[in-house]
């Protein structure tokens, strides 16, 4: 994601729906979007041809396309989401020259094992209660 450009809402998130933690974190996100700033598409579907990368990256990784067409994947994606809805994205955390490379890594291990996590796991985790901000400050 650009420092600059923050993202033109509204998003396109293209999302694994047969992956429980997916589907638990998406309907949390959903939940929030008061201002309805977020459009799920389902790209587990086998025929599924839409959307910004070949089926197999969708379902890799979460992709995000903003609505002047930038495309967001793994960790920013997930960055920008959060944030849409007013959830802390972890954003100068992330950023940080040690600690980024890690959470990419920490996205990957993940995505690629998604599916060995139950779906009673997956819904606790993404139905905790996260933290918010309301003027831009994080309230961890």
């Amino acid at each position: 994601m650009s420092r600059t450009a923050p993202p033109a809402y509204p998003l396109t998130i293209y999302f694994d729906a047969s992956c429980a933690i997916c589907s638990a974190e998406m309907g949390a996100l959903k939940a929030r979007d008061k201002s309805g700033r977020l459009h799920l598409v389902d790209c587990s579907p086998a025929g599924f041809s839409g959307g910004p990368a070949p089926r197999d990256a969708l379902m890799a990784a979460i992709h995000v396309c903003d609505a002047e067409g930038r495309v967001h994947v793994g960790v920013p994606a997930i960055r920008i989401c959060r944030a849409a809805v007013g959830l802390c994205s972890g954003g100068m955390l992330l950023d940080l020259p040690l600690v980024a490379p890690l959470a990419d890594r920490a996205y990957a291990l993940l995505a690629r094992n998604r599916y060995r996590i139950p779906r009673w796991l997956a819904a606790r985790l993404a139905g905790r209660v996260a933290p918010s901000y309301d003027d831009g400050n994080c309230r961890i």
